[in-house]
């Protein structure tokens, strides 16, 4: 199945704007990855478009269109995501997202002026969707849902761009960092690409090369979830 033309933007950006490089690289966990992606190089206009316009349509296309009241971005990448994804909702479709608000955490509390570590909408009795670039172990979205139900918000979902469809280096061999969050929580985890949709979507592009090892590491690491 042809990849939608969104998504096709989205990698085209990636790629030209060195936010998705191939090669190898070490990742946290210490595995020797053939690919790397860093939503923090989407930081010009031109590219900045097209990953906006990518998150709201994977969110307006999915199960979580209309089920939230606040985006939220943890720090730090998580806080250009969360207002400007929310800029292109409105732009999608007005009518749903025009009432929708933002928010964001310091990572510091602050302790003068509106104090406190939330900063935008207030979360108590809202419904919160999370926003954010990757999830690698899942440590800091469990801060973030934390964080957000002691505030007062219940998360009903999280958007990300990238799911790496990779077991956990710690874990059972088939649940993926994303697969384990579901489990715990019970929530929608939607994201705009998979590491299905690289290899599909880069063959003709990067060398057949890059493309075996793509795949072989997929083959190895890759979770059945």
């Amino acid at each position: 199945m042809a990849l939608p033309e969104y998504k096709k933007d989205f990698l085209k950006a990636a790629v030209e704007g060195g936010a998705l490089k191939f090669g190898s690289f070490e990742l946290k966990s210490k595995r020797i990855s053939p690919y790397f992606f860093n939503a923090g190089d989407f930081y010009t206009g031109d590219l900045h478009e097209p990953i906006m316009d990518a998150y709201a349509r994977t969110i307006a296309t999915s199960e979580l269109a209309e089920g939230f009241d606040v985006i939220f971005g943890p720090a730090y990448k998580g806080i250009p995501l969360a207002s400007t994804v929310l800029y292109a909702l409105v732009k999608v479709d007005r009518a749903i997202y025009r009432k929708v608000a933002y928010s964001f955490d310091r990572k510091e509390a602050k302790d003068h002026g509106e104090g406190g570590t939330i900063v935008g909408s207030p979360l108590k009795g809202k419904q919160v969707l999370i926003i954010d670039d990757v999830v690698s172990a899942g440590t800091a979205k469990r801060q973030a849902i934390d964080m957000i139900r002691k505030a007062g918000g219940t998360v009903v979902g999280i958007v990300v761009a990238l799911d790496r469809q990779e077991t956990l280096p710690d874990g059972d061999s088939q649940t993926s960092a994303i697969g384990q969050l579901r489990k715990e929580y019970g929530f929608p985890i939607i994201s705009i690409i998979k590491l299905d949709d690289i290899i599909a979507g880069m063959k003709g592009v990067i060398s057949d090369s890059d493309i075996k090892n793509i795949e072989e590491y997929r083959a190895k690491f890759g979770a059945s979830d």
